[in-house]
């Protein structure tokens, strides 16, 4: 057997970057916030939206960090100073956003193992009572065992290694998971529900609210709005200033095609968002209506299972392919989160995976604790500048405004920086045709990396702080 305990590892093929990458861009922030966001900006307005900025600003940052992986052979920790020495402080702050989420991101991959767990046994009537969730969350023992369970599960696929345990995984479990979204899409869409006073819904209607654009009351203001959450909501889509593209880059092969790579990475990820919001919208409306998309955790653990209750005895089925859907797509995301970590461990320290493995998951089962007990013995009511009104944050959510509305945008501002001044466009465009291939969109890529990119990250930084 390969032993890749003494050495970096790679991907055996394009295939399994591929699949890897676009199982880590689809995750969570795909299934639960995605919907959500397309709701409540206009449904269409958001897609196209979105779609126009995956196509652009994403594929530059995409195109970038992959690029730089490659290039250097490094972890994100360790690439940005081996480029250039006076910009290694990118590096930090692109290893310690996957450290701040991966604690947090285990406890609500517990969650969803708890909800699996629920439906899988029959139990999905009890999961859309009324207190459920909270009642769970506020548990001291029960989130923080199947908060282990998850973090567990991630690290010993990447104690395992890159090509056995990271490549090897996603192939499995990414066809599966494309089955099942495709599959509960299919279903969602033909949902029938007539309500007391005599209204016949369909899953057809549902789809409407999603996809045609609503430009009723649509102000330049609200537009911002729209332009701004679809610009963040990419972040957790492509996987972007997080490090773990640098990290999946550094194991490609010299002889892979990039471009050909990257585009497919950008198919998957946005046909994955759009399916999403196929499977949850039109599920949702026929039973609730509008009023039933509501924000983050709320949409999956809260309006939901009282949907699959609503169905009757297919319920608890649809429940279950659903929630083990949701749990394939947070191990793909929490595994890229973690290898972002470890690999880091491996090249900065040269520590051997096995040992940077154990030890990471130590410390983010430590955190993790902490971040469970902020629903009980450490519960605080904290206000931050993007709570909404009349709400408050606990300890995950201190954890996930600084890395993913300070952080992210810093280093991926000092990405742009580096790629489109210091070293120029021109290096990751021959990094990316090294082998002959064709470098499509090459002046879009100019722009956006040099100029348009930078200029969309302040604002989204500045929006951040409440300063916009």
């Amino acid at each position: 057997m390969h032993d890749e305990s003494k050495e970096r590892g790679s991907f055996k093929g394009s295939l399994g970057f591929v699949l890897a990458a676009a199982g880590s861009a689809v995750g969570l922030g795909n299934i639960w916030r995605f919907p959500y966001l397309a709701a409540k900006n206009g449904g269409g307005v958001f897609l196209v939206v979105y779609i126009v900025l995956a196509l652009t600003f994403g594929f530059a940052l995409l195109t970038s960090e992959v690029a730089i992986g490659r290039n250097t052979k490094q972890s994100p920790l360790t690439a940005y100073g081996k480029l250039n020495k006076k910009w290694a402080w990118i590096g930090l702050f692109a290893y310690a956003v996957p450290f701040l989420i991966m604690p947090y991101y285990s406890v609500i991959g517990g969650w969803v193992i708890k909800y699996f767990v629920a439906f899988a046994t029959g139990h999905g009537v009890e999961a859309a009572q009324d207190g459920y969730f909270g009642d769970f969350i506020t548990g001291q023992y029960e989130p923080i065992i199947y908060m282990s369970i998850f973090l567990i599960a991630c690290a010993v696929i990447i104690y395992i290694g890159v090509s056995g345990g990271i490549e090897r995984s996603s192939k499995i479990i990414m066809p599966v998971l494309l089955i099942l979204v495709v599959g509960i899409s299919i279903y969602s869409l033909t949902l029938r529900h007539t309500s007391a006073d005599g209204v016949t819904t369909t899953g057809l209607d549902g789809l409407k609210v999603y996809v045609v654009p609503d430009f009723e009351g649509m102000t330049i203001t609200k537009f911002f709005g729209v332009f701004v959450d679809a610009l963040t909501q990419l972040f957790f889509s492509l996987s972007i200033a997080m490090g773990i593209m640098i990290a999946y880059g550094s194991y490609v092969p010299d002889k892979s095609n990039l471009v050909k790579s990257i585009n497919q990475i950008e198919f998957f990820d946005t046909f994955v968002a759009v399916l999403a919001g196929v499977m949850i919208i039109p599920a949702v409306y026929v039973f609730n209506g509008t009023e039933g998309m509501t924000a983050g955790p709320s949409l999956m653990f809260v309006a939901l299972p009282k949907v699959f209750a609503d169905m009757g005895s297919i319920g608890n089925v649809i429940g279950t392919l659903f929630f083990a859907m949701v749990l394939f797509a947070a191990i793909t995301s929490g595994i890229s989160i973690l290898e972002a970590i470890i690999s880091s461990l491996i090249d900065r320290h040269e520590l051997s995976r096995p040992k940077a493995t154990i030890l990471e998951t130590i410390f983010a089962l430590l955190i993790g604790v902490f971040v469970c007990f902020g629903y009980n013995v450490l519960y605080v009511e904290l206000k931050l500048p993007n709570t909404a009104p009349g709400g408050s944050a606990q300890i995950l959510d201190v954890l996930d405004y600084i890395s993913n509305n300070i952080m992210m945008p810093v280093v991926a501002i000092g990405t742009c920086l580096l790629v489109g001044w210091v070293l120029k466009p021109k290096f990751v465009k021959d990094e990316a045709t090294k082998n002959g291939e064709k470098f499509g969109r090459s002046l879009l890529f100019d722009i956006m990396i040099k100029y348009v990119s930078p200029a969309l990250l302040i604002i989204l930084l500045l929006k951040s702080f409440n300063l916009l």
